[in-house]
């Protein structure tokens, strides 16, 4: 709340944006759904415009998100990510190549602060920014509005060097997306393991090989198994999102070590900034 340009804070809030005039005692109480924005009405929509003005602009972080395609059969889930390569650390030995962790989606996302009118703890909450679909992925008609680079991170989050009417232009659909079909295992919201985003062959049952396109989501996957135990049903976490949560707590802290590092770990910073207007 108290941040200014130079600072890039990682916290937790709520999905579902509740706008800071909202008066009532009970966010649960807001009558409309606030989980995605459309960016042609964000700087129109009374719910939104009033956090954008003021800076209010976050990243939101996941591993990737699902979109449903009708088929004869019904409808098929696909796992939709940022392509996944290995960096090589050493240039001269050939073949020497690390991989130093999944790549998370960047998705653009406003946030609010409410606070209850009566006091108390103030509550964080967001949206994510959907706008129309890549030719890639045409099969849907939204997706998250997705930054891609380091620079479009910056100019989004810089809400004192980069005013709004700029830093809404970043806001484009990408082509740098790809995807795969997975199992409809994923439609039970109680299942959140790694099954939920294996690749499979559709209209066969056997395990999809490793192929080049695959090789490293595969990979992925083996390992976070082999580092977690399996847990009991009931012990699964609910989870209605279709943002994919991280399989295990510690592929967490490694896949998203790189971009955090990057992010809070940086030495020099600028000075603090003011706001523009």
């Amino acid at each position: 709340k108290d941040a200014d340009s130079s600072e890039r804070v990682l916290m937790d809030m709520r999905w579902g944006l509740v706008p800071s005039w909202f008066k009532q005692d009970n966010p649960s109480k807001l009558q409309f759904n606030t989980s995605n924005c459309r960016s042609d009405t964000m700087l129109s929509k009374s719910s939104y415009k009033g956090a954008l003005l003021k800076g209010k602009r976050c990243v939101v972080l996941a591993d990737g998100f699902y979109e449903w395609q009708q088929q004869s059969k019904g409808k098929q889930p696909y796992f939709i990510y940022f392509p996944q390569t290995k960096d090589t650390t050493d240039k001269e030995t050939e073949g020497d190549e690390e991989w130093k962790g999944w790549r998370l989606l960047t998705m653009a996302g406003i946030f609010d602060c409410w606070e209850p009118p009566a006091g108390g703890e103030t509550l964080y909450t967001y949206t994510i920014i959907t706008v129309d679909a890549s030719k890639d992925v045409s099969f849907i008609h939204h997706m998250p509005a997705i930054l891609d680079g380091d620079e479009a991170i910056r100019k989004w989050l810089d809400f004192a060097e980069v005013p709004t009417q700029e830093a809404v232009k970043l806001i484009q659909p990408t082509e740098n997306i790809v995807f795969h079909p997975v199992s409809t295992f994923v439609n039970n919201i109680r299942n959140n393991t790694p099954e939920c985003v294996a690749p499979i062959e559709l209209g066969a049952k056997k395990e999809v090989k490793a192929t080049p396109g695959n090789k490293v989501m595969l990979d992925w996957l083996k390992s976070s198994q082999e580092g977690s135990p399996q847990k009991k049903e009931n012990d699964l976490p609910k989870w209605t999102s279709q943002f994919i949560h991280s399989p295990s707590l510690e592929t967490s802290k490694k896949t998203s070590a790189c971009v955090l590092q990057q992010w809070l770990g940086k030495q020099g910073q600028p000075a603090a900034k003011k706001h523009k207007a």
